[in-house]
């Protein structure tokens, strides 16, 4: 299957984006904000949407929406929690927003499926060099605030005591989700970027008993799903995006039957 361009842009491409969504997935779980990157990503599918209508590449929007989200989000801090309902009506209505801009385009149907579930054997090499650079900036910004948002996340109140800001470690590291959801949805679609960014963290959780190793752990996972959904996919002709799904979920469940308990996040706040 190497023989075909198209095959090694995909596996390149799908490597790079696991590597970033393996190591934030990570922190995500970890800080219990798993919710936040399945938010981001439906608000992240207006943007696409709306970039495509008026004629720009449908990453940068989700970028632009996710990034600006994210930060909104960031900000906000606590007073956005115990606030379901009203989240969910923004989500709504984001999606409500998508549905009616896929309307008023109407010049190519591949592309509003490729958004909502991506397209990972379409990928160029334009966008591989893009993904490459947004992958490489992001694991850089996560490794620079990887020790302030370590302390905040297993123990908020004495983080905040030694001059640790919570509010400006949230909002950079809600930046960082949101870059690496607009880069999932690449692979996975706006609509399965949780099973990306969640399942091999979440696996990785149950399996590894050291946070370094967790880290690791979570991002040979999501890129062994990605790359297994590629070479499945290339055997029976069924949609990648429908193997790294079902890898995912079918290592997390596996993960359930480990007899090591999972590692217990504080709180997180901000």
């Amino acid at each position: 299957m190497f023989e075909y361009d198209f095959m090694r842009t995909a596996f390149m491409a799908g490597g790079v984006v696991a590597v970033v969504a393996g190591a934030v997935g990570f922190f995500l779980v970890l800080r219990n904000l798993t919710f936040a990157g399945h938010a981001l990503s439906h608000i992240g599918f207006a943007g696409a949407t709306g970039s495509l209508l008026i004629g720009v590449s449908a990453l940068w929007g989700l970028l632009a929406f996710t990034v600006a989200a994210a930060l909104a989000m960031g900000l906000l801090g606590d007073r956005l929690r115990n606030r379901d309902v009203a989240v969910g009506i923004i989500l709504s209505l984001a999606l409500g927003l998508g549905v009616l801009f896929l309307y008023l385009y109407t010049t190519s149907a591949s592309e509003a499926t490729a958004i909502l579930f991506g397209n990972l054997l379409g990928v160029g090499l334009a966008t591989l060099w893009t993904l490459s650079g947004l992958s490489l900036a992001t694991l850089f910004a996560l490794a620079i605030i990887s020790r302030p948002l370590l302390f905040a996340s297993l123990a908020p109140e004495l983080a905040e005591a030694k001059g640790v800001s919570l509010r400006v470690v949230s909002v950079l590291f809600l930046a960082i989700v949101a870059v690496a959801v607009a880069e999932a949805a690449q692979v996975v679609g706006v609509l399965l970027v949780f099973a990306l960014m969640i399942g091999p963290a979440a696996a990785s959780h149950r399996l590894a008993p050291h946070l370094g190793w967790g880290v690791a752990l979570a991002i040979f996972l999501a890129v062994l799903e990605t790359w297994g959904g590629l070479a499945l996919a290339y055997v029976t002709d069924w949609p990648p995006t429908f193997w790294i799904v079902l890898l995912s979920c079918l290592v997390y469940f596996a993960s359930l039957a480990k007899l090591l308990p999972a590692p217990r996040a504080a709180p997180a706040r901000g």
